[in-house]
């Protein structure tokens, strides 16, 4: 059955009675809980500046995670081009060896010109900012001496895992999908279609990654009670959907797949991206995804409240998993 998963991004909007630190305190919880039920994997949003207090440091969030885990695996989503590149890789080290080389980072490129300009980075330098800092980190991860800047530097302590913690590339367009194949170690598309330029690249080079591996709905929820839930929780995965569908109608990617603009809860219904789902319901997902599936749980999504959170896990738990064959975990 599929690989579970979890992702936070411990946004706050204001009609949300939990405090931020009540959120941040139940996502570990909710990092413990999965730990031990067999989950393999969490990933972390970052985004800066935000109305609705979106996740602005998900190496922190990893490592406070990595110390209520001992299994599990992190996947931080990374702003690179707002990081200067020594002091991620200096920052990427000591999580990963915090974690016991558990780390797995995204080295995503951003789209807001918002935080660009928060940080006084050129948007324009994207690029070029995060090519570096993969290039700085490849050599830094050695520990040994090499120039930067035209300053000899030598970056310690070297990371847990060996050679190095892998690189991962996030992309959308066909242009830094392909580049991924050459410079990364995987690949974590924003967009699905993103899958086959990336595979289609690491064909000509000799490797086959294999297919788009199929994921859950973008909020997957169980309950015995949809319209009870949906009435609960509805507003949250709203918010949600519309920040991102803002965000990127701002950018030049214009419009996503994942995320296109929602005028109503009935109509985000209405669509198949978000599914609050009976636990039977929910078994038949995991088995239509598959071994190679990744069913990915957003329990605190939009700000869910954490009692709604822990109501969905708990029945997932004991009326979800033990239908479910979990795989082994990613090495």
């Amino acid at each position: 059955m599929p690989h579970l998963r979890l992702s936070f991004d411990l946004r706050r909007p204001e009609f949300v009675t939990a405090s931020s630190a009540e959120l941040a305190a139940t996502m570990l919880d909710i990092c413990e809980w999965a730990d031990g039920l067999g989950f393999d994997m969490t990933y972390f949003g970052e985004h800066h500046g935000a109305e609705d207090h979106y996740l602005p440091s998900p190496l922190v969030a990893a490592a406070a995670a990595a110390g209520r885990t001992s299994r599990m695996r992190f996947r931080p989503i990374l702003l690179t081009p707002l990081y200067h590149p020594i002091r991620l890789a200096e920052d990427i080290a000591v999580a990963d060896l915090v974690s016991n080389g558990r780390m797995s980072p995204v080295f995503a490129a951003g789209y807001r010109k918002q935080e660009f300009d928060m940080y006084h980075v050129e948007l324009s330098e994207r690029r070029e900012r995060l090519l570096e800092a993969v290039e700085v980190c490849k050599r830094a991860w050695t520990g040994e001496p090499f120039d930067f800047c035209g300053t000899t530097v030598t970056v310690t302590p070297r990371p847990a895992q060996h050679p190095r913690p892998p690189i991962i590339m996030g992309g959308a367009a066909e242009v830094p999908s392909r580049r991924a194949a050459h410079l990364a170690d995987g690949f974590d598309p924003a967009e699905p279609k993103a899958w086959e330029f990336y595979r289609d690249e690491c064909l000509k080079l000799g490797r086959d990654p294999g297919p788009w591996v199929p994921r859950s709905p973008t909020f997957l929820y169980v309950t015995h009670d949809p319209d009870v839930a949906w009435a609960e929780v509805g507003p949250n995965l709203l918010h949600a959907a519309n920040t991102y569908a803002r965000w990127i109608a701002q950018s030049s990617m214009r419009e996503s797949e994942w995320y296109p603009p929602i005028s109503s809860v009935d109509e985000l219904r209405a669509g198949n991206a978000y599914e609050i789902v009976t636990p039977e319901r929910c078994v038949e997902i995991g088995r239509e995804l598959g071994p190679e599936g990744h069913l990915v749980l957003r329990p605190l999504f939009g700000g869910t409240e954490p009692e709604n959170a822990w109501a969905s896990l708990r029945l997932f738990e004991s009326e979800v998993l033990p239908h479910l064959e979990v795989p082994a975990r990613v090495p």
